[in-house]
C-alpha cells in the first residue's frame, strides 16, 4: 500500500472568492431569476452511454430492469421516490418529483458501454458479485444482450487492471473519432431520439490541469500529438459532447472539469456535470461536519480509512489513483467548515484519508472514521462511525438520478445554456462550478439548491424555510 501523507485543512477564504464569468463572447447566459419557461418533453427512447461496464453500472442496469419488471423498488433515487413541497406547509403541495418535471422514464431507457473486458453486461455482474443470482437471473436476457464497445484505455491512468477489449488508433483524437462513430451507431440502432452519457469507470491517476487542457484548439492539438496529460476519460468527454451527448463524470478524474470542456459545453449548449459519485464516507461527512458547524463545535481531527475489495478498491490501490480519489476525499471538510471564517474552531484540523485494498470484502466496503470534536470550553468529545455499506447499492440510484436530471437539462434552454450544472452538487464529492466560485459541500444545503432549481423551472414560488408568514 502506499502510504499517505498527513494533510492539515487548507484555509479557504470564502470571503474573497472571485467568481469569473465563463462566458465566451458571443454565447448567451442564461439568467437565474428569468427562467424562459420552455421544457421540451421527454418524447422517445433515452439513451444511457457508460464508459466502464463494472460493478456500480451493471448494478444500476439490472436495478432499471428489475424495477421495470415490479420485482423492486429504486430506494435512493431522488427521480423516482422523492417529493417536492410547493407553496406554503399548510399548502400540503407535494407532489413526486416524476411528476412535477417531465423526466423520462424507466421504460424509455436504452443501454450500451464501453468497457476493456469482453463480458456482457449479464456475465460482469456476475464477476461483481453485487447482486444475488437470482435477481440477476430474473433479468439475464436484458443484460446479456448489452456487450461492451471496444474501450479507449491507457495502461498509464490505470496501471492496477489490463484488459483486452481495446481500441487502437494512430492518436487520441483518431480515438476519439471511433468513439464518435460508436455513439452515431449506437443512436441509429438503440432508436435513441436523445444520449446521455455517465462515466462509470476507473479512477484515473492524479493529474493536474496542463496547457493542453485550456482551450479547444489546445485539446485537439494534444489529443493529435498524443498529449500524454489527455487522459481516457477526456476522450469520451470530448467524443460525447462533439457528438451532442452531456457528460456526467463519477470519478474524481478532470475530465470534463478544465476550461476546453468548459467551452465546448457552452459552445453546444450541452450539460456537464462531476466529479465522484458521494456515497458512503463523504456522504456521511457532508451530513456530520454541517451538524458541528450549526453548533459551533470544535474539530481537531478526522480519521478516515477504508477497506473495499471491488476493482475500484484494486484500482486505487495503485499510488497514482489513490491520489486522484484522496484529493477528492479531502476537499468537503474545508468547505464546509469555512477555518477562515472560524479559525477557533476549524483551523488546525488533522485531516487523513486512507483506501485499503482488502479483497474478502468485494463490493462490501467498510468506512470506519474517528472524530475528534471539542465543546464548551475546549472539552474534547469523540465520535466513531463504521459504515458497513456496499458500494455500488449507493451509487446506481445516483446514476439514475444523474441521468433523468442531465437530460431534463439538456431539455430545458435555461440548463443548457449554462454547460456546468452546479445543482446537481448534491450527487458529487468533488462538485464543479463555475470558475473561481468554491463549492457547497452541504449535503442539506445542496437538496434545496436542487429542489429550488426544479421549482424555478417551474414557475413555483423558491422555499427560504423563513416561515414568518404563518405567525401574522
Amino acid at each position: 500500500m502506499a502510504k499517505v501523507k498527513k494533510s492539515r485543512a487548507k484555509v479557504v477564504n470564502a470571503a474573497r472568492v472571485e467568481v469569473k464569468s465563463e462566458v465566451k463572447p458571443g454565447v448567451k447566459s442564461a439568467s437565474p431569476a428569468h427562467h424562459d419557461g420552455s421544457i421540451e418533453p421527454a418524447k422517445g427512447k433515452l439513451g444511457v452511454m457508460i464508459p466502464g461496464m463494472g460493478a456500480v453500472a451493471t448494478t444500476f442496469v439490472a436495478g432499471v430492469e428489475a424495477v421495470r419488471k415490479g420485482i423492486a423498488q429504486p430506494i435512493g433515487s431522488l427521480t423516482q421516490m422523492g417529493t417536492i413541497r410547493l407553496g406554503k406547509r399548510t399548502d400540503g403541495r407535494s407532489p413526486k418529483i416524476k411528476e412535477f418535471v417531465p423526466l423520462a422514464g424507466l421504460n424509455d431507457l436504452v443501454f450500451t458501454g464501453w468497457d476493456i473486458f469482453e463480458d456482457n453486461m449479464y456475465a460482469a455482474a456476475q464477476n461483481a458479485g453485487v447482486l444475488e443470482r437470482d435477481l440477476l437471473a430474473k433479468v439475464k436476457g436484458r443484460l446479456s444482450a448489452i456487450t461492451p464497445m471496444k474501450a479507449v484505455f491507457d495502461h498509464n491512468y490505470v496501471k492496477k487492471i489490463d484488459g483486452p477489449n481495446v481500441k487502437k488508433g494512430k492518436n487520441k483524437l483518431d480515438l476519439a473519432e471511433q468513439l464518435r462513430q460508436d455513439i452515431r451507431d449506437f443512436r441509429k440502432s438503440s432508436g435513441a431520439s436523445r444520449l446521455v452519457t455517465i462515466w462509470c469507470a476507473s479512477t484515473e491517476t492524479f493529474i493536474e490541469p496542463s496547457a493542453a487542457h485550456q482551450s479547444l484548439k489546445a485539446l485537439e492539438k494534444g489529443m493529435k500529438e498524443n498529449d500524454e496529460n489527455i487522459a481516457p476519460s477526456m476522450v469520451y468527454a470530448y467524443a460525447s459532447l462533439m457528438e451532442g451527448v452531456p457528460f456526467a463524470n463519477g470519478a474524481p478524474n478532470l475530465t470534463v472539469d478544465i476550461p476546453a470542456m468548459h467551452e465546448l459545453a457552452h459552445e453546444r449548449e450541452l450539460p456537464i456535470c462531476g466529479k465522484d459519485f458521494k456515497t458512503g464516507q463523504t456522504l456521511m461527512k457532508t451530513v456530520l461536519a454541517p451538524a458541528f458547524k450549526a453548533r459551533l463545535l470544535g474539530l481537531s481531527g478526522w480519521y478516515s480509512t477504508n477497506i473495499l475489495g471491488n476493482r475500484d478498491g484494486e484500482v486505487l490501490d495503485d499510488p497514482g489513483s489513490f491520489k486522484t480519489k484522496e484529493e477528492s476525499k479531502l476537499g468537503a471538510l474545508e468547505h464546509i467548515l469555512q477555518p477562515a471564517l472560524y479559525p477557533e474552531l476549524y483551523g488546525n484540523i488533522f485531516h487523513k484519508v486512507r483506501i485499503n485494498y482488502y479483497p474478502p470484502r468485494g463490493d462490501n466496503k467498510e468506512g470506519w472514521d474517528n472524530i475528534d470534536i471539542f465543546g464548551w470550553l475546549g472539552y474534547p468529545m469523540q465520535i466513531k462511525v463504521d459504515f458497513l455499506c456496499r458500494d455500488s447499492i449507493l451509487a446506481a440510484p445516483i446514476v439514475l438520478d444523474l441521468v433523468l436530471f442531465l437530460d431534463l437539462a439538456q431539455r430545458t434552454p435555461e440548463l443548457r445554456r449554462l454547460g456546468i450544472q452546479e445543482w446537481l452538487s448534491f450527487y458529487f464529492k468533488s462538485p464543479m462550478t463555475a470558475p473561481g466560485l468554491y463549492p457547497e459541500h452541504d449535503l442539506f444545503i445542496q437538496l434545496i439548491k436542487l429542489k429550488n432549481t426544479l421549482r424555478h423551472l417551474k414557475g413555483e414560488e423558491l422555499i427560504t424555510h423563513l416561515g414568518l408568514e404563518y405567525y401574522d
